[in-house]
């Protein structure tokens, strides 16, 4: 099952490869729409969730986000390669990508995932409920145990932080900064500039 998944991604073109990502992301919204009709009273009591001028995202989830990121980097570092090895699918999305790119699709995805994840299934059904769900929908990370670890701890973080900040721009910021700085890690490594910059 993994290697048929590994030779999928292996033979997406990159147009295709966007458009599946892209289109996944539109299907989460949707599914949040649709969830957001039967859950919430109204569009201000979703819209509500969002706490634009609260100074936890900075604090918190710019912070969180970092720290998750220095974390991840050093077990890469660490740990055997293998037990990174998702396929390929976050290699070919990010290897080729400019600056501009990556913050795109990392923002794409972080609103997506977080409004159906935390501002949706956690607002409604709790903690346990959305971080079991969000690493279950990262599908490709359960053919490896260490990445579906991974997943798990980092969802239960994020919808963590959300319980205690109860904004969901924290989580947006959080999640996107991990997206971010990670696609710009896999680009420099493509590139051969990161081995220079973690040496010098």
């Amino acid at each position: 099952m993994k290697n048929k998944y590994s030779q999928l991604i292996k033979g997406l073109t990159d147009k295709e490869l966007l458009f599946h990502l892209y289109t996944t992301q539109v299907l989460l919204l949707i599914v949040s729409l649709l969830l957001g009709i039967v859950l919430f009273d109204s569009l201000g009591q979703f819209l509500g969730l969002f706490k634009w001028d609260d100074p936890a995202i900075l604090m918190v989830g710019l912070a969180a986000g970092i720290a998750v990121v220095l974390a991840d980097l050093l077990l890469m570092k660490i740990l055997p390669p293998d037990l990174y090895d998702d396929g390929g699918l976050n290699e070919k999305i990010f290897r080729n990508r400019t600056v501009p790119e990556v913050a795109f699709i990392a923002l794409f995805v972080a609103f997506g995932e977080e409004i159906l994840f935390r501002g949706v299934i956690q607002t409604s059904f709790g903690l346990i409920v959305s971080s079991v769900i969000f690493a279950l929908v990262h599908y490709r990370y359960l053919f490896k145990w260490f990445l579906f670890l991974n997943i798990m701890v980092l969802s239960f973080f994020i919808g963590f932080i959300y319980l205690k900040t109860e904004n969901l721009a924290v989580t947006v910021t959080m999640h996107f900064l991990i997206d971010f700085l990670l696609g710009i890690s896999i680009c420099l490594k493509k590139t051969g500039k990161q081995e220079g910059m973690f040496n010098e």
